[in-house]
């Protein structure tokens, strides 16, 4: 389930980074994130069937729940950190205009 759930936000963070015509939200390094996670996902994947063999293929109900609480962690692991990023680098500089706008 971790491989599955990362995967599906890698797409979908893919295919809205290439339809923009922009860069401003700096979604290039959420889409690298989440493919560095699914390539983590899938090597683990890859040995864990080498250990287990066919069982692999039909794991334990608190398996599975373990395995999607885990890849909607990482998901929302990998927005946090995205989004403390952008707040750091502010590209459209409103972070920066609100401090100074307060402070001043």
């Amino acid at each position: 389930m971790t491989l599955l759930i990362t995967v599906f936000a890698a797409v979908i963070t893919t295919v809205i980074w290439y339809n923009r015509s922009d860069d401003n939200m700096k979604l290039g390094a959420l889409m690298f994130m989440y493919w560095g996670a699914s390539l983590m996902w899938l090597v683990d994947a890859i040995f864990e069937y080498v250990e287990l063999g066919a069982d692999y293929f039909s794991p334990a109900v608190k398996d599975m729940i373990n395995d999607t609480f885990l890849g909607v962690s990482v998901v929302a692991l990998g927005l946090v950190i995205w989004l403390v990023r952008l707040l750091i680098l502010d590209p459209k500089g409103r972070v920066r205009a609100s401090l100074k706008k307060n402070i001043g």
